[in-house]
């Protein structure tokens, strides 16, 4: 009869077995995939709910029809839930093909860079910090570019 912690021993060989560990990785990376995309319902949902609220307020005050806050801010508010979104389908391609498109991902640093720029206040901010946000948006549009390419010359015969 072989002791308790042989048979202890002889799991965690098996369990750390090549194919074992790697199914057990990929399911653990699923169900963290899992709970960040309801995190992100969850924020999305706060998120659309606020600027909702946020602009009933602002239509409903005086002076009417108006927004007491500036159209960049209300633009900004908006970029913050296309942000999500795209954070959101980048979890559920990830769920769905067991990869990382990076493609989705330089398009969601586009978003979120240009999101950047809109809101740009030039009063807070130097002009180089505005240029390296504009060195940065060329960065990720080149590498857009070139990886739409060489996918659609992997696709084509």
């Amino acid at each position: 009869m072989r002791s308790v912690g042989e048979k202890f021993i002889q799991y965690l060989s098996s369990f750390f077995a090549d194919d074992t560990y790697v199914r057990s990785i990929r399911r653990f990376e699923k169900f963290v995939s899992k709970v960040l995309s309801a995190a992100m319902l969850i924020v999305i949902s706060v998120a659309l709910l606020d600027l909702i609220l946020i602009l009933a307020r602002d239509l409903l005050q005086e002076p009417f029809g108006f927004f007491n806050r500036t159209l960049i801010d209300i633009f900004g508010l908006f970029l913050n839930i296309l942000i999500a979104l795209e954070l959101l389908e980048n979890i559920t391609v990830y769920l769905q093909e067991n990869t990382v498109r990076l493609e989705l991902v330089i398009a969601t640093s586009l978003i979120a860079i240009a999101r950047k720029i809109i809101i740009f206040d030039f009063s807070k901010f130097s002009h180089s910090e505005l240029i390296a946000l504009g060195i940065a948006i060329f960065a990720l549009a080149l590498s857009y570019w070139l990886i739409k390419r060489l996918n659609s010359q992997l696709r084509s015969p």
